[in-house]
């Protein structure tokens, strides 16, 4: 993979805009960049206070990096940047960030949407939500297995 690959599994908040423009700063040869930004979301009907996401130092952030190694095995890119929140978050805090670039378009979005959807299904985090009925482990989604399943040939 030619991609240059940056990992971070952290507690602290990221900055989208300066995380899109480290995408592309100085690569001439850039002519894409992709993003996707997760936040927390409320659940209708059951207001959520918090959620807090676990995960297993080490075992998380090489996850990741073959995640991304993937996507760079699979289309030509530059850089690939995946930032994941861990400990507890309010509603609308951003836990997720995945960024990619390319000389072109087409690589960029599949890239970006193939690292989050393997991200959804692949990637060891653990998440108990907080509401007013109370406390509750989230369980993977079939469609998030499904949409990661969609990309093997």
């Amino acid at each position: 993979m030619a991609a240059d690959l940056r990992i971070s599994v952290q507690t602290g908040e990221f900055d989208p805009g300066a995380e899109t423009l480290a995408l592309h700063r100085g690569a001439r040869e850039t002519g894409a960049v992709a993003t996707f930004m997760g936040l927390v979301r409320d659940m209708p009907g059951d207001p959520l206070h918090s959620m807090t996401l676990e995960h297993y130092p080490g075992m998380t952030e090489k996850a990741l990096q073959q995640i991304a190694l993937q996507a760079g095995e699979r289309w030509p890119l530059g850089r690939i940047t995946v930032i994941h929140r861990v400990g507890t978050l309010q509603p609308l805090d951003p836990i997720v960030f995945v960024g990619v670039s390319s000389a072109h378009r087409e690589a960029a979005f599949a890239a970006c949407q193939f690292i989050m959807d393997y991200l959804k299904r692949d990637a060891p985090f653990w998440k108990k939500e907080r509401s007013s009925s109370g406390d509750r482990w989230v369980e993977q989604k079939e469609s998030d297995r499904l949409k990661a399943k969609s990309w093997d040939h």
